[in-house]
């Protein structure tokens, strides 16, 4: 039976965070907040969990799950590395609503999905969420909805859709931004815009300096070989789908109408 937890009443907030804490190490789901839309989180290293996540949704493993985290410290343990562009974005947009799609950590244990050693990252601008994330961990995080759906922006949306395959509902209130993440594929040698969203292009070359979309280059060029481009393009249609979205540190990834996270 799923619980739901009024998190504007101060007793109630602190009991849903301990209890969705707890849920997420048991292997089970939670509805959480975002500042974007409301996700469904699992814990990112029980891969029965985030199997159990994509069959919530009624998406498939060619979809793979972006991540929440909580810091950027934490985010900065689940990738190879950030880059120069990437340590920019992350200093001038983290906490908030960019998603960046980076190489994997190759020693970490984790399914995603058939992410092909990429992950999708984000650390959301949410107060509650970051609370949650720096207890539990990093979080696989999709869009609360079914694969199809639009994304929920209340606990109650989320709920009529996902209904008992989630054990633990956190209602924040309306979630703050209709418009999903920006998504920056940081795996080839210069960024390249996959989603404009709550930040623009504009926004986002004046802090990188340099950013590629696709009108600006086609896949397989030298630049951007076509290896690299195949995974993110799995992390686009994810994180369109997602939200929100990891939301270790602060990351996510985007999913089916994201972000996620998300």
């Amino acid at each position: 039976m799923s619980r739901s937890y009024d998190c504007s009443e101060p007793m109630e907030r602190t009991r849903g965070i301990a209890e969705a804490v707890s849920a997420v190490r048991r292997g089970e789901l939670i509805v959480l907040p975002t500042d974007t839309v409301y996700g469904i989180g699992a814990d990112a290293f029980t891969p029965a969990a985030v199997n159990a996540l994509l069959e919530a949704k009624g998406r498939g493993r060619d979809m793979p799950s972006p991540v929440l985290v909580g810091s950027v410290r934490a985010a900065q343990a689940l990738v190879e590395d950030f880059g120069t562009y990437g340590q920019d974005l992350v200093d001038e947009f983290w906490p908030g609503a960019l998603t960046l799609v980076c190489r994997a950590n190759s020693t970490l244990a984790w399914d995603l999905g058939d992410a092909k050693g990429t992950v999708a990252i984000r650390m959301p601008l949410h107060q509650l969420t970051l609370e949650l994330l720096k207890e539990s961990g990093p979080m696989a995080v999709s869009s609360a909805n079914r694969s199809g759906a639009p994304p929920a922006r209340t606990a109650a949306d989320a709920e009529a859709q996902l209904g008992d395959s989630v054990e633990v509902y956190l209602d924040d209130g309306p979630s703050g931004d209709d418009a999903p993440s920006s998504i920056v594929d940081l795996t080839g040698a210069v960024p390249r815009l996959l989603r404009a969203g709550a930040i623009s292009e504009a926004r986002l070359r004046e802090v990188c300096g340099v950013l590629l979309s696709d009108e600006d280059e086609p896949a397989g060029t030298p630049d951007e070989p076509a290896e690299a481009d195949d995974e993110p393009a799995k992390a686009e249609a994810s994180a369109k789908a997602d939200e929100p979205p990891e939301k270790a540190a602060k990351t996510e990834r985007s999913g089916d109408a994201d972000e996620r996270a998300q």
